[in-house]
């Protein structure tokens, strides 16, 4: 069972027994977790943003501090899936302190766009409708679907990494963070693969409830599909900006 997301893998189910039913993973579960994970991004976002409102300069701490708090929990959860319990809501949390920032920002720069709320509304609309998309069959989880989209998000991970490494001697991958018709392309690009790994998230999440999956796998799948929402959230502001950009 393949999953784009890395903190998803496929191997994750493999050393489970079966375990009692009330100990087990279930799907009503793992959406009240990531219910109340949504709600941790909302408090953490709230605070920088209302700290950015009112020009407060411990804004830029919060954010570094969000973004370096959200990449060391969300490694330490994807090593230790048993803590996610703990280390989910840290991860959301931090995550949250970091989109708000980031998100009050963008409205500053944009002005009367509502950019942020834009992507709010784009990210959550994407999510329910892949949901529906895929709870009626409109979209299956196929070994090929799969593999498509791990292929894909592989590349676009590589791409990032490289454009890091090159902006750090003083270049850059040419056009894709532009905001001409190629690095719009890029993000739309970005952004499709991004929506299409919630559908092997819910994959990931179904085929942990039917092979009884312990309980703190609720936590994780739920953290895993944090983890792709955030991702999206920021490729949809992405490419919002570059949208804005041409007015």
């Amino acid at each position: 069972m393949r999953s784009g997301n890395p903190a998803l893998k496929a191997s994750t189910f493999e050393r489970f027994e079966i375990y009692e039913s009330t100990r087990t993973m279930s799907l009503e579960g793992t959406v009240f977790k990531t219910g109340f994970l949504l709600l941790l991004v909302i408090g953490g976002a709230a605070i920088t943003w209302s700290a950015f409102a009112q020009q407060n300069p411990i804004v830029m701490p919060l954010m570094m501090g969000g973004l370096i708090g959200g990449l060391v929990f969300c490694l330490i959860t994807c090593f230790k899936p048993k803590w996610a319990a703990v280390t989910a809501p840290i991860y959301a949390f931090a995550e949250g302190l970091f989109l708000g920032g980031l998100s009050a920002f963008m409205e500053a720069r944009y002005p009367g766009t509502g950019i942020a709320f834009q992507a709010v509304g784009l990210t959550f609309g994407t999510l329910f409708a892949l949901l529906f998309a895929y709870s009626t069959g409109v979209i299956k989880a196929t070994e090929n679907f799969k593999l498509g989209i791990c292929a894909a998000t592989g590349g676009i991970c590589m791409v990032y990494a490289a454009s890091m490494i090159m902006r750090m001697f003083g270049s850059s991958i040419p056009f894709i963070h532009d905001s001409g018709m190629m690095g719009i392309g890029f993000s739309a690009f970005v952004v499709v693969i991004a929506a299409l790994n919630l559908v092997l998230d819910f994959d990931f999440i179904e085929q942990g409830v039917k092979r009884g999956a312990p309980k703190y796998m609720e936590w994780y799948g739920a953290f895993g599909l944090m983890v792709t929402l955030v991702w999206l959230y920021i490729e949809i502001l992405r490419l919002l900006s570059k949208l804005n950009s041409r007015d």
